[in-house]
């Protein structure tokens, strides 16, 4: 779009979201409602009203002015954001950000909350969950992170430079759409292409869209955001068509979503298994740059830990402290004891605290994420959710299946896919996330699961 075109923009998807807004909040979906209350039927026709009287009550809440006030600024934001980035100018994007602070207060206040604000913004990307809840549930996972951190720091070192040679872009292609329809990917219902910032659009079960970007020099960039995306693609293809459209096939949550995705990239394709059923054909694919690398050193390879200043390039061990620098930082920018134009100096101190370096400039700090400038206050610590999910899944279906290291490393994914079909995937919004959780592992969400997989892999790629 062209530059001046932001602000005609803006006006246009102002005017569509109240659009939206108004129809979510008519009298007819009331009247709809009101008929359907005494209904006793099955369950899935009790869970679809549930969720759509939520979904009701919410909107409801917020005037269609709101609406359309936070629509026009954050499309005028996201541009200001873009050129404050690209040039580390964070005075740019300080009127922008001081606005969008102000409406997700409005936000709030009009959904309403019992403890923190911040609760009310929360809920919108995880239902039910509370900003008490989840700093009980993330304290632990910071303190084991970062003590983590600094153990790695002194072991062992690895050796990832055989990442960085030379990977020609159509046979990463070729191979990652090799390994992703290996563990499930139904090509006959999605595609890959590419994109500046890798994602999945599902727009339903029978047409999901990865997204990646690839870099010659650098094989994990596009390879490990392929499996990501198709983690997420999994799970939409898994949603059950015979309900689209309706609360039972949907997505429980974005935490449960993410949770998908940093199973596959992480705990499938960072493990021995995965990379002894596929290195030998990655071997064959890049006989140069692969030629004098064994499997045990690729495989350390893929799991470096080092602290880093950009959240979407963290490692495993690092990626929580990203977010969890962001989700204090976010509560306290709601509630008022942060004021946006002190957003930098805090970022900073907060970073050198938790990864022991600096950021150089606010677009490797503060001005990196997008989120912020679409409004999307509440997002982040669905990732980190997503991390605490995915392992405690992993575990409850390593119980059920067996050693799934070794299940993997015969090629055989099949099993893994079908228990998060059954358990996940086809429980759609039956659940909230906590039950859902509960219901597929036997206990509620707990860090411990995560915290162990962390100092138990990681320990052993660090140790001699």
């Amino acid at each position: 779009m062209p530059k001046r075109g932001a602000e005609l923009r803006s006006k246009q998807l102002a005017m569509l979201a109240g659009m939206v807004h108004r129809r979510r909040c008519s009298d007819e979906v009331k009247a709809l409602l009101e008929e359907a209350a005494p209904f006793t039927g099955d369950p899935d026709a009790a869970a679809n009203l549930r969720e759509v009287r939520r979904d009701f009550e919410q909107a409801t809440r917020v005037p269609v002015a709101l609406v359309e006030e936070n629509t026009r600024t954050c499309t005028l934001a996201r541009r200001a954001w873009a050129d404050a980035r690209a040039r580390s100018d964070f005075p740019h994007f300080l009127p922008w950000l001081e606005k969008i602070c102000g409406l997700q207060r409005r936000f709030a206040e009009a959904l309403g909350y019992k403890g923190h604000p911040y609760d009310a913004l929360l809920d919108r990307f995880e239902p039910d969950a509370t900003t008490a809840e989840l700093n009980a549930l993330f304290g632990p996972l910071r303190q084991a992170a970062v003590a983590l951190l600094d153990r790695l720091r002194g072991g062992r070192a690895v050796d990832a430079s055989c990442l960085r040679r030379d990977y020609p872009v159509p046979q990463q292609e070729r191979f990652a759409r090799r390994v992703i329809e290996a563990i499930g990917f139904d090509f006959e219902r999605g595609r890959i292409d590419v994109t500046l910032h890798p994602f999945c659009s599902g727009i339903g079960p029978d047409d999901v869209r990865l997204t990646t970007r690839w870099d010659r020099r650098f094989f994990s960039d596009g390879f490990y955001s392929v499996l990501h995306e198709a983690g997420h693609g999994l799970y939409s293809q898994g949603l059950r068509a015979d309900a689209f459209g309706l609360p039972a096939g949907q997505a429980c949550s974005l935490g449960v979503h993410e949770s998908q995705s940093r199973l596959w990239e992480n705990l499938v394709g960072r493990s021995a298994g995965f990379w002894r059923r596929f290195f030998p054909a990655l071997k064959e694919t890049f006989p140069t740059a692969l030629g004098d690398v064994g499997l045990d050193a690729f495989t350390r390879a893929v799991n470096e830990v080092e602290a880093g200043f950009i959240r979407i390039d963290a490692d495993e061990v690092t990626y929580n402290l990203h977010i969890l620098l962001r989700f204090e930082l976010e509560q306290a920018l709601v509630k008022g004891d942060l004021a946006p134009g002190d957003v930098p100096g805090a970022w900073n101190e907060r970073f050198t605290a938790l990864f022991g370096i600096t950021p150089p400039d606010d677009a490797k700090g503060c001005l990196q994420d997008i989120h912020w400038s679409g409004g999307s206050i509440g997002y982040f610590p669905t990732y980190t959710l997503g991390n605490v999910y995915a392992a405690q899944l992993f575990d409850a279906a390593a119980r059920d299946i067996g050693d799934l290291d070794d299940v993997h490393g015969r090629g055989d994914f099949a099993p893994l896919l079908a228990w998060m079909r059954e358990k996940v995937h086809r429980v759609g919004r039956r659940l909230r996330p906590r039950a859902l959780v509960e219901a597929a592992t036997g206990a509620p969400p707990s860090p411990e699961p995560l915290i162990r997989r962390l100092e138990t892999h990681y320990g052993a790629v660090y140790t001699v």
